[in-house]
């Protein structure tokens, strides 16, 4: 049997309850039919960094070209522990043979762009990328990337899905 592609993956796409709120977002184009073809790498920042579930929710704060992830609420700083988790967490995964990843969007950790980054005014800009998908697409830059939302336009799918076969072959 030949081996399957690895792609590492937003862990709450997969299903799994890791998100701040204790739910997940199950994507069952991901689980149910590209998930025969592939074995997916599961990732996620915030309870890999030490954060439980349920948690205060973070945002991006700052600015979008280097953002601080804050807590909603206490304003508690995780940006300096969440960096150094995830340069040492993207090291692991060199290991892995990664031909892709797929980002949960719109996530402070894992949202590859289009992220909300609150400003000085506390007015938020849609600019910034998480802090875990930046790490990860500064180091694998000949990697493809996507989000889920992304992957639900039929033409940008199709792309994304030739490219990571393209890179087995």
């Amino acid at each position: 049997m030949e081996e399957k592609i690895k792609l590492g993956i937003s862990a709450c796409l997969l299903g799994e309850k890791v998100r701040y709120d204790g739910t997940n977002k199950l994507d069952r184009f991901l689980t149910d039919t590209l998930g025969r073809y592939v074995d997916y790498v599961p990732v996620c920042p915030e309870v890999e960094y030490g954060m439980g579930v349920p948690r205060e929710p973070v945002r991006l704060a700052g600015v979008p070209s280097d953002p601080r992830m804050v807590g909603v609420r206490s304003g508690k700083d995780h940006t300096p522990g969440m960096k150094r988790w995830a340069a040492k967490r993207v090291r692991e995964l060199e290991k892995e043979g990664l031909r892709g990843f797929i980002f949960k969007s719109k996530s402070p950790s894992c949202g590859m762009g289009r992220v909300k980054v609150y400003g000085p005014d506390d007015v938020p800009s849609n600019t910034g990328s998480g802090i875990f998908a930046r790490a990860f697409m500064e180091r694998f830059t000949l990697v493809p990337v996507e989000d889920e939302d992304r992957l639900h336009d039929p033409k940008l799918r199709e792309t994304f899905i030739e490219i990571v076969f393209s890179l087995k072959r």
